[in-house]
């Protein structure tokens, strides 16, 4: 399968996904994914996505044993000497007999930062997950080899940084007078989520991480990033949609929770809106258009939002629970008490993300509500208190 080809077909999968249809991308992917990169990234992709919210064991071993195949998968791809080389390459000679293979390769230097990243977050998920659901004397048996684990997954990061910088250098340095080619448009979409991505995130580091992980060759500028991530959504391209969502995390949850600014509600209704055109059933966009709702003041409709998110889609169940935890909140900006204790209820009895802040939420909100309410609960708010995970 040619690399047009691939790219067309994974972003046919990604619409799948956007339209919750999350089996029939996989069955798309499955075919090739161990012989396309793209493929492979997208097949990995979802399996990593899935893993992270659900916290199963056998999720994430699937998932990891998954994104090893698909790193195997780009590295058959990747060039051997310098990615710098292959950009110039391809902007100065794009209708040369030798462009497509020159295109593969740098596509799958991206492709790989991309499974190098994901590796790395699923092998902190794997480590958290051992301290989470086991006892304590196992985990400290362990703490040795998810040690090694964690170090591993920091050597992964700074590699998948690396080459994000070759690949940005590359571009920066590289004249292209004819106009970009499309697979060129695709590769500098992922290029943009890559060095915005990473840029942004460090620059949220305190300032002390920051400058020692500037040492070992890290550096963050967060309006360099949150640039290249505007430009990425713009583009166009098989990410475009990724570098959109990392702004929407951003602007309603990341700069209100680390203080960093209120959010840019006015920019997030737009980067949402061709999507709520694209995707209207969406889970992932219904549950944003909800967000930016519940941060206007607006709970009523955040609410019928978060409801509809809901009932879109029934086989991802830790969507509803994302759904269950903003209900929780914006029945409780209103002192609907017997309502928010419902949907903690839910957590408690459904999600593994965090049994102690889901126990301790709902014995918090029980202890908003009269004796008798309570009463009719059956719950016992002190002993709820006490009973928080002490491994």
């Amino acid at each position: 399968m040619d690399l047009q080809t691939a790219i067309q077909e994974t972003q046919c999968a990604l619409n799948l996904v956007l339209n919750n249809k999350f089996s029939e991308a996989l069955d798309l992917l499955k075919p090739w994914w161990k012989h396309s990169m793209y493929h492979a990234l997208g097949y990995s992709s979802i399996l990593v996505m899935q893993a992270t919210m659900t916290f199963e064991h056998r999720d994430i071993q699937a998932a990891m044993a998954t994104i090893k195949e698909a790193l195997h998968t780009c590295q058959r791809f990747r060039k051997k000497n310098s990615v710098i080389g292959s950009l110039s390459s391809l902007i100065s000679n794009r209708k040369s007999p030798s462009c497509l293979c020159v295109t593969e390769e740098m596509h799958a230097e991206i492709c790989y930062a991309e499974c190098l990243l994901q590796k790395a977050m699923l092998t902190f998920v794997q480590v958290r997950t051992v301290y989470l659901f086991t006892c304590l004397p196992v985990y400290m048996f362990t703490c040795d080899e998810n040690m090694i684990s964690f170090i591993k997954g920091g050597i992964k990061v700074q590699t998948s940084y690396q080459i994000y910088k070759d690949c940005q250098n590359g571009i920066s340095t590289s004249q292209d007078p004819d106009g970009q080619s499309d697979v060129f448009r695709q590769f500098d979409g992922g290029v943009k989520l890559g060095v915005g991505s990473f840029n942004l995130m460090l620059s949220l580091l305190p300032h002390r991480i920051l400058r020692l992980l500037e040492f070992i060759g890290f550096s963050g500028n967060r309006a360099f990033g949150l640039s290249q991530l505007k430009e990425g959504a713009s583009s166009h391209s098989l990410r475009s949609i990724f570098c959109a969502l990392t702004l929407l995390f951003y602007n309603t949850y990341v700069s209100l929770i680390l203080g960093t600014g209120e959010g840019n509600l006015a920019e997030a209704d737009a980067l949402l809106e061709p999507y709520q055109q694209k995707y209207p059933k969406g889970s992932i966009v219904l549950f944003y258009s909800a967000r930016i709702s519940t941060l206007r003041g607006n709970f009523e409709k955040a609410r019928a939002k978060y409801e509809e998110c809901i009932s879109s889609q029934q086989e991802w169940k830790q969507i509803h629970h994302l759904c269950y935890w903003e209900l929780m909140w914006t029945h409780s900006y209103q002192q609907e008490w017997q309502q928010a204790y419902e949907y903690a209820d839910l957590l408690c009895k459904e999600s593994r993300w965090s049994k102690a802040i889901y126990v301790y939420q709902k014995a918090a909100i029980l202890s908003m509500m009269s004796e008798e309410d309570v009463k009719k609960t059956g719950e016992d708010v002190v002993e709820l208190f006490k009973s928080g995970p002490h491994k």
